[in-house]
């Protein structure tokens, strides 16, 4: 009885054990992760579920019913892999991506009613929900609130004031904000495909959590991920994000060059990328050709890896020098010391570092999900740079259970303000409720 008294209480720790979905809606696939923790504190995936993505274009939902049914596929994928009733994914943490998103940079600040008062971290929750409230420009909404650092009265740069004292709490904000109605959309599709939210979070933000470290965040790092349709863009120093930056450009307008290069069909030209492309020439292979099959009754192709590899390095050119573009604009050129990382199904091109630290003079290596993926593990292909967002949405929705800072949910203000105005009259009744008993029992005394 004892034993399987034990064994019992196991089975409900086993159930109860905090499990994230990571859903990455992206421009060449939608992908759902499923993570536990191991007790190193590690993502175990339980399992994953991946498809084409239709109705995305450059990471923006255009066309909702189609990307809907990506999404179903995806999750009926995943949950054939999972061990039946282990888990029944509901909520998700999703990205968002999309060259819609903008960012900037904000400063507020707020007096406080009792300086002799700790501050708390429910103090700070407030104070950054309060922050979805500020003006925006017609037509968007605010997505992410993430604190820079924060000032009470006269002192500054402090990262953390929790437990302090003071009257004045300030703070500076980096804010994202998306088109309205392209954020709607994968609130949409989402619903549609029968799942929940429970929180948008930035791709590269998430991308970053799952391929960079501690000491290149607080050194100084630039994040570039390279997706299907966009390249996303997150610079961070001293552990905090500074910029952020969508470029409308990634892995499929290359496959379109190839395409209309080489005078292929679509599906040859993203083969052609994926197994022969290198962002530079190599002299070895400069006599090197593919053969592709002719259209039916038409003769076979020949391609050349040097002709190849050209039309792909001019659009790489291109797009790096966007990205030096950003790194140059965000005034943090000078602060990067762990130079650049790469990381995305585009960064998988060869020679792709050698090409970054050419044109940027910055050191570049390859980001892979590995470090926070548990060595338990027996899907060998996550450490694939191509996994980057979906690791680190699961990494990103554990600081959510947690409860970890991450960044506030906005707040309906509008309902706040009525329960505040409900206990204020409330309030009012309860003080003066007996002049009301007593002024209706003299009106019943006269008779009226």
């Amino acid at each position: 009885m004892v034993k399987s008294f034990a064994k019992e209480e196991m089975d409900k720790q086993k159930v109860a054990q905090p499990v994230a979905v990571g859903l990455d809606i992206g421009t060449t696939k939608i992908a759902v992760f499923v993570g536990t923790k191991d007790q190193h504190g590690k993502i175990e995936v339980k399992t994953m579920g991946k498809c084409e993505s239709l109705g995305v274009e450059r990471g923006t939902v255009m066309n909702v019913q189609e990307a809907t049914d990506s999404i179903k596929r995806a999750l009926q994928l995943t949950n054939d892999n999972l061990s039946r009733g282990s888990i029944n994914i509901k909520k998700v943490f999703v990205g968002i991506a999309g060259q819609h998103i903008k960012s900037l940079q904000h400063q507020a600040m707020t007096t406080r009613s009792d300086r002799n008062a700790l501050i708390t971290q429910e103090e700070i929750n407030k104070f950054i929900g309060e922050q979805y409230n500020m003006g925006t420009n017609p037509g968007e909404e605010i997505i992410s609130v993430i604190p820079q650092d924060y000032f009470i009265d006269n002192e500054r740069n402090i990262q953390n004031p929790i437990g302090r004292q003071g009257f004045q709490l300030g703070a500076n904000f980096h804010i994202i904000t998306g088109h309205v109605q392209k954020v709607q959309q994968i609130r949409d599709c989402i619903q549609l495909a029968g799942l929940e939210i429970e929180h948008i979070i930035l791709e590269p933000i998430a991308s970053a959590e799952s391929v960079l470290t501690a000491d290149e965040k607080e050194g100084g790092v630039v994040l570039v991920d390279i997706g299907g349709g966009t390249t996303d863009v997150a610079i961070f120093q001293d552990n905090l994000i500074r910029h952020t930056a969508v470029i409308p450009f990634g892995g499929n307008i290359i496959t379109e060059d190839i395409k209309k290069g080489c005078g292929i069909l679509k599906r040859h030209a993203e083969k052609l990328k994926v197994g022969f492309g290198k962002v530079l020439v190599d002299p070895i292979t400069t006599n090197d050709v593919v053969v592709i099959p002719g259209l039916s009754g038409h003769q076979h192709k020949t391609i050349s890896i040097v002709n190849l590899s050209q039309i792909i390095e001019a659009r790489m050119r291109e797009i790096i020098e966007l990205v030096d573009h950003e790194i140059k604009s965000s005034g943090y050129r000078g602060k990067l010391l762990a130079g650049i990382v790469v990381t995305g199904g585009g960064s998988k091109l060869d020679h792709i570092t050698q090409l970054f630290e050419y044109m940027t003079g910055l050191d570049t290596r390859i980001g892979r999900p590995t470090e926070h993926l548990s060595s338990t593990n027996n899907i060998e292909e996550l450490e694939s740079p191509i996994y980057a967002t979906g690791i680190g949405l699961m990494l990103q929705g554990f600081k959510v259970i947690e409860k970890k800072p991450l960044m506030a949910e906005p707040k309906d203000t509008a309902i706040e303000e009525d329960r505040e105005k409900g206990k204020f009259f409330e309030k009012i009744l309860n003080r003066f409720s007996p002049l009301f008993d007593i002024e209706n029992k003299n009106k019943q005394d006269d008779g009226i």
